[in-house]
């Protein structure tokens, strides 16, 4: 079995992308514990208290020789992202459809077992899709797939960087590949869209001040200073990956998996807000966007009005209630909404 076999494999079953990367001292790899001493992390405690695991997959496997590195596209033939028609909920592309992790998993499962079921000698290998403690980017880099942007998403110059990243950690010696380069060149334009100026040096992002961080891993309340540029973002953000050069011609995947769900396409922040609680629930379970839950994305949504100053959004906060309306971190933000658009 051979780097190129699993390769036409993982094609097979769905994967766009695979490229197999040695498992080394990366020197990207360190980079890591300064991004964390800088504080760039924020709440996402756990990625320092996997540090030192993600520093190295051998300190994940032991034997680990190989890391298959898999590119699954989720961009579909729908404007939504880019479109930012006024009042229209903007929510982060790869959330649209189905969980990639249960999708992934499954295929990534497939693949494994192909292996086992090929491979002439009994292997360990461990899977994850965007779980383990991997900087899954790095070894995407080294395999082939992509180079790390100044946004630090990984970009295909064939396909584009709307991709998710997994990969399969195992203990055979399989041929890799030549690692990509960097092509960004002198590009600037992430660095320059990011409305919070989040993607504080190339290549470096904070995500303390990043949308996608601020909409789905804080737990707690938006900081007033930033409230005012999450703007119709109700669920992460695609800015730094919509004016992207690469994406210009970005591949396009007919995957229904990735189709948005009918509640949350093209819905405009007031409808999303009149949504009861219940049809919320619905529509979040069994999509990567059940990390946030009802309670942050009504305080999302919150946000959103307040920031865009939308009439309808605004009358739709104050005239429609359901329990998450009623939640202090949620109530908070409607006050800010009303307070912000009163003075102005």
């Amino acid at each position: 079995m051979t780097s190129d076999d699993i390769k036409r494999r993982a094609a097979g079953l769905g994967f766009d992308l695979c490229g197999v990367a040695p498992v080394g001292d990366h020197r990207e790899l360190a980079f890591l514990r300064e991004w964390l001493a800088r504080g760039y992390a924020g709440e996402m405690g756990y990625l320092e208290r996997s540090a030192d695991r993600r520093a190295d997959v051998r300190a994940v496997m032991p034997t680990a020789r190989s890391v298959i590195c898999l590119g699954t596209v989720y961009n579909t033939d729908r404007p939504a992202s880019i479109a930012r028609q006024f009042g229209q909920a903007q929510i982060a592309r790869y959330a649209w459809g189905d969980d990639y992790h249960d999708v992934i998993n499954r295929r990534m499962d497939a693949l494994l077992a192909w292996m086992r079921e090929h491979a002439a000698q009994p292997f360990e290998a461990r899977a994850y899709v965007d779980t383990g403690p991997v900087q899954e980017r790095v070894y995407a880099q080294y395999g082939g797939l992509g180079w790390i942007g100044k946004n630090t998403c990984v970009i295909n110059a064939q396909v584009g960087s709307w991709i998710f990243l997994s990969e399969i950690i195992c203990s055979l010696a399989l041929e890799p590949d030549a690692p990509a380069l960097d092509q960004c060149g002198a590009c600037r334009r992430c660095l320059h869209a990011c409305p919070t100026g989040a993607i504080v040096e190339p290549y470096v992002v904070d995500a303390t001040r990043c949308l996608s961080y601020l909409t789905i891993e804080l737990k707690g309340p938006i900081p007033e200073d930033l409230r005012e540029s999450v703007g119709a973002h109700a669920y992460g953000c695609d800015i730094c990956q919509d004016v992207c050069p690469w994406n210009k011609s970005a591949a396009v995947s007919a995957d229904p998996a990735w189709l948005p769900r009918a509640i949350f396409d093209s819905r405009s922040l007031a409808d999303l807000w009149s949504t009861p609680d219940d049809e919320l629930r619905r529509g979040l379970k069994g999509s990567a966007m059940t990390r946030a839950g009802v309670k942050r994305l009504r305080r999302n949504l919150a946000t959103c009005a307040g920031a865009t100053g939308d009439r309808d959004a605004l009358a739709a906060v104050a005239g429609f209630d359901e329990p998450s309306c009623r939640e202090p971190l949620v109530t908070e933000h409607i006050d800010w909404a009303r307070a912000r658009n009163e003075e102005t």
